[in-house]
């Protein structure tokens, strides 16, 4: 058995995967296991599987707001004002953070190497373990998993990272080439995915499946422009499984609609006194005084809170959706405040995303929606977008839009509407926008597409500069760490 460095004691704060269903495996707290012998047994490895998979997640406080936040307020759909948060979101928004900003090193560097951390003590302490080959076999592909996902995280933030396959590498580590760690990220998941369980059929909800692995694929492929792997992969996983589209957009977030056909992987979320493992989107979407929603009838509890740190959508974003467009309907325009007055939302830049309507049995700042990661829509716009980079506007790629657009009620498109791969791919990311807004999925869109800086410099970023697709390796890990070199610009 491999030392396991700097663990004395291993306190799991974490619920495994954070949501209170009976087939959900039932995480126990151990606060005092001896570093030599609590991986031997089923329930050790559990506890620090369940850090991993906490830490990939990022299930911590305020998880579904500081994880979303630098994807969407340096894009066109959202920014913020008011609260002590608000002099770190204005620097995300105005293109002029720096290595020392706020939100930069935990919740997008610290987080994702724990997670690696936690993985690497599963795979390098499989050998001691009281279990089954089979099960020992199913810990490590999982932690790979995880492992893999996290360096993509990264990767996404930051390029190419330090690259800590043990837990026994020197601290003093420098990044690895963007070959190495692209090559590594796709080999750890396409190895893995023979050993995990078919969808539906892990030993709890939240746990690591083949599809999930294909989900990841399919983005990772995307996102370093691999278009062919891209598209192959997104109808595998079509043809593979029975992934549908739930069919009114409105209910597909709601808490009382999770694990519904359309969901490939969450973040599970679980309305918590601690607000550890919730979903804290609505304390920042809801407005000033917000007392009712007039086109709803939704009413604020009072058991719910109203923070000051407020996320608000750009007109130009909402103005851009169809008026037929049901993905509209989940976006507050106006309400009725505490003295009964209605107040309206509109040509403020001052529209609220209630996409993650608020959980019946939410208290404080705490919501059990989950956070969607990866859905079936993402795949099949995925899939469009991959055969356009290969062929150019093809009746395929207008198909699978069109199953998208007919949930939202709209017209379809038709494929001579695009006259070049240009034209479809602009449609395309205005889709992806009306579809995914709130999910953390806009700033990666943008830089793909290669819209990321022109259109921040379109709506007036003067300080967005070619080099801000990567954020800087936080300041206090490369005084940390005189091995690193900092990303260009920085």
């Amino acid at each position: 058995m491999k030392a396991i460095k700097n663990i004395q004691y291993i306190a799991i704060a974490f619920v495994l995967l954070l949501v209170s269903c009976e087939d959900v495996l039932e995480e126990n707290v151990y606060d005092q296991l001896a570093p030599e012998n609590f991986l031997t047994t089923v329930e050790g490895v559990e506890s620090v599987l369940g850090a991993a998979y906490a830490s990939t997640a990022n299930m911590r406080v305020n998880n579904s707001i500081y994880t979303f936040a630098q994807m969407e307020w340096t894009t066109d759909i959202m920014w913020q004002t008011g609260d002590g948060v608000n002099a770190t979101a204005v620097q995300y928004i105005n293109f002029t953070w720096d290595p020392s900003v706020g939100l930069l090193r935990g919740e997008n560097w610290d987080w994702p190497y724990q997670g690696i951390r936690n993985a690497n003590i599963i795979i390098e302490n499989m050998e001691p373990l009281v279990a089954p080959d089979s099960v020992k076999s199913l810990y490590t592909a999982e932690a790979r998993f995880l492992r893999a996902i996290n360096y993509y995280k990264l990767y996404l933030n930051f390029g190419p990272v330090p690259l800590r396959k043990s837990t026994t590498d020197v601290l003093e580590l420098p990044k690895a080439s963007e070959e190495e760690l692209l090559g590594f990220i796709e080999n750890e998941w396409l190895e893995v995915m023979p050993a995990l369980p078919d969808p539906g059929k892990e030993a709890a909800y939240g746990r690591a499946h083949k599809a999930a692995v294909q989900g990841y694929l399919v983005e990772f492929y995307m996102n370093t422009r691999q278009w062919d792997k891209a598209a192959s992969m997104a109808a595998t996983l079509i043809s593979q499984w029975n992934y549908s589209l739930f069919p009114d957009y409105e209910d597909l977030f709601k808490v009382e609609n999770e694990r519904n056909s359309e969901l490939i992987w969450v973040r599970p979320a679980k309305s918590s006194a601690d607000r550890l493992t919730a979903n804290s989107w609505m304390n920042a979407a809801y407005p000033p005084d917000f007392a009712k929603d007039p086109r709803t009838g939704l009413e604020f509890q009072s058991a719910w809170r109203n923070w000051p740190n407020e996320f608000r959508l750009l007109d130009d974003f909402y103005d851009s959706f169809d008026p037929e467009d049901t993905r509209r309907n989940l976006i507050l325009t106006e309400y009725i405040n505490t003295s009964g007055d209605t107040i309206s939302l509109l040509n403020e830049n001052n529209t609220r995303s209630f996409k993650y309507w608020p959980d019946p049995e939410g208290a404080n700042a705490s919501y059990g929606n989950d956070i969607p990661e990866i859905r079936y829509a993402d795949i099949l716009l995925l899939r469009a977008e991959a055969l356009n980079e290969i062929n150019g506007p093809n009746q395929e790629s207008i198909d699978l839009i069109n199953q998208v657009r007919e949930r939202a009620g709209v017209d379809p498109i038709l494929l001579s509407d695009f006259s070049s791969k240009e034209s479809l791919r602009d449609h395309l990311l205005q889709e992806r926008g009306w579809e995914f807004y709130s999910e953390g999925k806009r700033r990666n869109d943008l830089i793909r597409m290669g819209k990321y800086i022109s259109n921040a410099q379109a709506r007036g970023k003067t300080n967005a500069q070619p080099f801000h697709v990567r954020f800087p390796i936080p300041q206090d890990v490369m005084d940390a760490n005189p091995a690193l070199v900092q990303n260009e610009g920085y």
